[in-house]
């Protein structure tokens, strides 16, 4: 069932504490669920914080800056305790939904900012990507920023109408859960095209991501590394696509490389986006998860990159729990351990049957970004 607002008179204000890159997977996001909101018939209006070229710290509201803090130390406090010019465009502007994607910032500042919000009559309701997140602070850095998040986060969820997660919690910090999946802006997302009448003779496995210890994608290059010594001449090729989050996750991966002596089968190719992600697509045979989700305390999560998987239409690895995957003939589930990958089930799984990518990505026509925003909007 649809909004029934067709006339732009229900408006939403689309709040994100950060900017945007044309090839980061959040940034896709998020305009995916701006064009599903759009689908649903209502106005929407994205406010976001970004920095300019010249180095001026300002929040715009589309195309138009809403407060400009200028450079320098002052600017960068001001940033993280100054919402006024938010609070206030609200006010003036009478939404009807204030919709905020969470930076794990509960603090004094945001919270007068909903409290603000809310005077307006607007509804609040507040996104968190992954839930939990409190073992994703690993350094001492990130977990002083945790303890003031900790410290606000249940007074802010009283001051919100709901939050809005992907996991299967009902309630977050005392106050309820609105539960969808990730969804898919199929506009963006081209299905991949098999190479008709060429015989194979290697496998090509890829893993597209910003590189994080959760992915596990060591399990992966551990388990080829394993294979490899007992099958020397083996034709397999792991391409990974995307950049190391950090010094961890890359040391873990190039030390396998190393040991394993996989030059010839790891490929990192960096971050690709456009005609060249979509060649290695048409290229790869089989893809691959989240493989670690387990180290950040994580069993079930509804994860974007399943999604994009499957809206690409090509088969894939992961080990956590998505009840929108589990069981499809398409997926194939890794234990949720450290153990190696054992790539000889890779291979098993991709004699057995022959994948028609359309299949795999009509599957999945229930995940559009409309159909899960307007769950949202139901919802409330």
């Amino acid at each position: 069932m649809k909004v029934p607002v067709k006339d732009k008179s229900y408006k939403v204000l689309f709040l994100v504490f950060h900017g945007f890159s044309e090839h980061n997977g959040i940034s896709k996001k998020i305009w995916g669920q701006i064009n599903g909101l759009k689908s649903n018939g209502v106005d929407v209006q994205l406010c976001y914080y970004t920095i300019e070229r010249n180095g001026s710290r300002v929040w715009r509201i589309g195309d138009e800056i809403l407060i400009d803090f200028g450079r320098g130390p002052l600017a960068k406090i001001r940033k993280r305790i100054d919402y006024r010019a938010i609070s206030e465009y609200v006010q003036k502007n009478k939404f009807q939904l204030i919709y905020i994607r969470s930076d794990h910032n509960a603090n004094p500042f945001t919270l007068n900012m909903v409290k603000k919000m809310r005077l307006s009559g607007a509804k609040v309701l507040m996104e968190i990507p992954t839930y939990p997140y409190d073992q994703e602070y690993v350094t001492l850095r990130m977990r002083l920023e945790l303890a003031i998040d900790r410290l606000y986060r249940k007074k802010l969820a009283k001051q919100l109408d709901a939050f809005v997660t992907f996991s299967d919690a009902r309630t977050i910090f005392g106050q309820r859960a609105i539960r969808i999946s990730n969804g898919i802006d199929f506009s963006a997302i081209p299905v991949r095209k098999l190479q008709e009448g060429v015989e194979k003779r290697t496998i090509h496995l890829l893993g597209v991501a910003e590189i994080h210890y959760w992915h596990g994608f060591d399990r992966l290059v551990r388990g080829l590394g394993i294979y490899k010594q007992s099958h020397p001449d083996c034709q397999i090729i792991f391409h990974l696509v995307g950049q190391f989050s950090g010094e961890r996750e890359r040391s873990s991966i190039m030390e396998l490389i190393a040991q394993f002596n996989l030059q010839q089968q790891v490929f990192l190719h960096g971050p690709l986006w456009g005609d060249k992600l979509d060649a290695i697509f048409n290229l790869a045979d089989f893809a691959i998860g989240s493989l670690g989700r387990h180290r950040s305390g994580i069993q079930v999560i509804k994860t974007l990159k399943n999604r994009e998987y499957a809206a690409r239409g090509i088969p894939f690895i992961y080990s956590e729990s998505d009840a929108d995957f589990d069981g499809k003939p398409y997926v194939l589930k890794a234990s949720p351990d450290e153990s190696a990958i054992d790539v000889t089930k890779i291979l098993e799984f991709l004699k057995k049957k022959k994948f028609d990518p359309a299949c795999i990505r009509n599957s999945i026509l229930d995940l559009s970004w409309a159909e899960q925003m307007n769950k949202v909007l139901q919802a409330i």
